[in-house]
């Protein structure tokens, strides 16, 4: 009896443990750095990770993002004079240039190109100042607490700041757009513009996609305020997670003992929800109508497993006139009190308005009753 109890004691303790370590137990050259899963932000290694300090290049990251999110990314726009007037790393924008959208967010994530932010700033935001008003309303919306942006490249500015940690969850929110993480993770690419239009080849600053089973980005940065900035993403049977560094001077390494850590604790998981097999139908050509929705997968430790809530978004009834493949709810998934993602509920089959309609009188009292019955 006692084996019993000690192994369910020790059962729960696994269970309710937490995954994330301190700085003690990973140690790096990083002043700050922290450590999440992609999807669902469990925090798996932090250190310092709520201290502000500038980002230097990692900006760019909320540069490409809203640039990536603009509708038409094969826009074209003529460089000028004021747009380029920027000191520092550059993909080699001359005045007179003509680039699309898309060519510009390839120059701020491989050659870090501060010309290429700097004509975002210009074409998005008017100019500068502009741009940082949409950066910080993003970071907002984001949910980044301890993070402030005024410049569009990262150059240095006291009041331009971020922390390990929003950092870290600005590239997760990064990662859901198809074009930046495509982008963030293209090993070279050869651009044609200029006058006359000509080729420039490009390599990305990040070397761990070289060196590192899985990388894919995200953003490197350095001034000499700021010391070695890195973010990485990595992929690894159906997990995703984020490294963070700021101000470290052995970053490459920080960041492979930091994905080791990682991959070592945390796992692709698939959670297929429980929903009803059908909602009732009212004033249709059948009583009830089949739903499905698709399994979500996400990255945790195995102690987070259970700590995943579901929460189904589904009316008692559904009027007729439904198309197959329409949607009739949602499937909401929280972690640690958080939406971390949702699915669509979806109807199996057309249902359409019941053909041999019944007197008016009589199709009230049988709705009007069956209403009652869903309700009570």
């Amino acid at each position: 009896m006692k084996k019993v109890l000690v192994a369910v004691f020790c059962f729960l303790f696994i269970l309710n443990s937490s995954v994330c370590v301190s700085a003690e137990e990973l140690s790096l050259s990083a002043k700050a750095a922290v450590l999440i899963a992609a999807d669902s932000r469990e925090v798996l290694f932090t250190k310092n990770a709520d201290t502000r300090l500038s980002m230097a290049s990692t900006t760019k990251i909320m540069t490409a993002l809203i640039l990536a999110e603009q509708e038409d990314l094969t826009k074209t726009v003529k460089i000028t004079d004021e747009m380029v007037r920027v000191e520092g790393s550059s993909m080699g924008l001359m005045p007179g240039d003509v680039v699309t959208y898309l060519d510009l967010i390839y120059g701020m994530l491989l050659p870090s190109g501060n010309d290429a932010a700097n004509t975002t700033a210009y074409i998005l935001g008017g100019n500068k100042e502009g741009f940082a008003e949409l950066m910080n309303k993003k970071a907002r919306e984001i949910g980044l607490k301890n993070t402030h942006f005024v410049t569009p490249s990262g150059l240095d500015d006291e009041n331009h700041f971020t922390t390990a940690y929003d950092l870290a969850i600005l590239t997760s929110f990064a990662l859901k757009n198809p074009v930046f993480k495509e982008v963030c993770s293209t090993k070279y690419k050869t651009l044609e513009f200029g006058n006359p239009p000509a080729k420039h080849t490009y390599q990305n600053h990040n070397k761990l996609l070289e060196n590192y089973d899985g990388v894919i980005g995200v953003k490197t940065g350095f001034t000499k305020k700021s010391g070695r900035c890195l973010v990485t993403a990595a992929e690894r049977n159906g997990a995703t997670i984020i490294a963070v560094t700021l101000n470290a001077p052995n970053d490459w390494e920080d960041h492979k003992k930091m994905l080791d850590f990682g991959f070592d604790r945390v796992s692709g998981v698939t959670i297929d929800p429980k929903i009803p097999e059908s909602v009732s139908v009212i004033s249709g050509d059948c009583d009830k109508v089949k739903i499905s929705t698709v399994p979500k997968s996400f990255t945790l430790s195995d102690s987070a497993l259970f700590n995943i809530k579901t929460k189904v978004l589904l009316p008692k009834f559904l009027y007729s006139g439904i198309k197959a493949g329409q949607t009739v709810g949602r499937v909401q998934y929280y972690f640690e009190n958080r939406l971390i993602g949702e699915e669509e509920i979806i109807s199996a089959a057309d249902v359409h308005l019941r053909n041999n309609k019944p007197a008016f009188k009589q199709r009230f009292i049988e709705n009007l009753s069956k209403i009652l019955r869903l309700v009570v």
